[in-house]
């Protein structure tokens, strides 16, 4: 049935029209004095500053790219909606390294990408038709920078995974940790992941190489096929950022990203594989991430944590709660170390817990969750007594997961 409801929305996304077309380096056309022109196609790459106005939608109908030196405006209350295509008719916005994003909304106007299939209108944050794990339907949003990574055989530069090689847009990476990519504030991201090749989908928010000049806080991802964000390399900062019905993991980190990300909340759908999955480093430089001030709400398929190949960072003051019992259910909700470069990180302090709270299942043991040795660092509570976890208030009035009352339980 749900495969058959997406394939409903994707013909009618298919019959819907335009109602203006420019080229994405134009300044959007206005329409006449009584406003009605508000849908813009945007059909090609930004080449030149430009600004989303405020009252508008605009159709993203590609892969949409913001070449280097150009900054791209978004107003508050703007709302961005992505064609349906897979493969390399996949719809996305990259944001190329050396351009920039200004997507400054606020918490009355947050900021909304979409698919075409959805109705939502500007002023707008609940879908008025799509439920909020239909997922899939268009690509979503990439931001590239100059800054380090762990790259494998150490080369300074790397093509991000959902977009083609032949796209040298897609290159991340450099020397510069200060780098500068823009502003994301009160972003809500939904409805994408659009897979474009065997395995490969796009992440909600996908952060490669982005440095520490970029202000990031008050970011949503809601049903992605792929990760809600996912972070490769680089030095930047998140705060406040809730992921709901990830198609796979909800946050995932990779090499050696090097920022923080404070006061998160993770939402598990019924297809999301690990909350958090945490990769190791891929070549010699070594850095470290923290996250800290989380809660995370788990289901019968989810699984608290994996760290692999290595891990290292800092993990604090983070509560899970609502998992099974992993014996019952081949591990899942489990919290675990997988391989040696793993465990060894863990053994001589690269990766650290601190503060980590959980209200277990029936009758399981806080060890049985806790693999190799972690569960020193944890300790059981009961259901609305945790004393660590995620400041919800930062996401009222804005997230899609908040006025719809998903809050309700953190």
């Amino acid at each position: 049935m749900k495969k058959f409801n997406s394939f409903l929305m994707i013909l009618a996304a298919a019959l819907i029209g335009f109602s203006s077309c420019i080229e994405g380096n134009e300044r959007p056309d206005l329409g006449d004095d009584n406003g009605q022109d508000d849908e813009v196609l945007v059909s090609s790459n930004i080449t030149s500053n430009t600004t989303w106005e405020t009252g508008k939608t605009y159709v993203l109908g590609g892969r949409i790219t913001v070449t280097s030196g150009n900054t791209l405006t978004i107003q508050p209350g703007t709302i961005i909606k992505g064609e349906v295509g897979t493969g390399s008719n996949a719809t996305a916005l990259i944001i190329a390294r050396g351009a920039k994003i200004n997507a400054a909304g606020t918490a009355s106007s947050p900021i909304i990408f979409t698919t075409i299939a959805d109705e939502i209108q500007p002023g707008q944050i609940e879908s008025p038709n799509l439920e909020p794990n239909l997922n899939g339907l268009w690509g979503g949003l990439i931001i590239l920078g100059n800054a380090r990574g762990s790259f494998p055989g150490d080369v300074a530069e790397i093509q991000i995974e959902g977009i083609p090689p032949s796209d040298s847009n897609g290159l991340y990476g450099g020397t510069n940790d200060a780098d500068n990519s823009g502003v994301l504030k009160y972003v809500s991201i939904r409805h994408g992941g659009a897979n474009i090749g065997e395995g490969n989908e796009i992440n909600g928010l996908t952060l490669g190489g982005v440095g520490s000049g970029t202000v990031i806080e008050n970011v949503e991802v809601v049903a992605n096929q792929d990760d809600g964000i996912e972070w490769f390399g680089g030095t930047v900062n998140v705060t406040n950022a809730l992921v709901w019905n990830a198609g796979d993991d909800a946050l995932d980190t990779d090499q050696a990203w090097a920022g923080t990300l404070d006061n998160f909340i993770v939402i598990a759908g019924s297809e999301t594989d690990h909350c958090l999955e945490i990769d190791g480093p891929e070549g010699s430089y070594l850095a470290a991430h923290t996250l800290k001030n989380g809660s995370v709400k788990g289901n019968n398929v989810a699984e608290l944590a994996d760290f692999r190949d290595g891990a290292r960072g800092t993990f604090e003051n983070i509560y899970f709660f609502g998992f099974a019992d992993p014996a019952s259910t081949d591990g899942r909700g489990d919290f675990s170390l997988s391989g040696d470069k793993t465990l060894a990180t863990f053994a001589d302090g690269s990766l650290k817990f601190a503060n980590l709270q959980i209200t277990l299942a029936n009758n399981v043991a806080l060890a049985t969750v806790f693999r190799a040795g972690t569960a020193t660092h944890a300790t059981a509570v009961a259901a609305g007594a945790n004393t660590v976890g995620a400041n919800k208030a930062a996401f009222n009035t804005w997230s899609w997961a908040a006025v719809s009352g998903q809050l309700a339980d953190f």
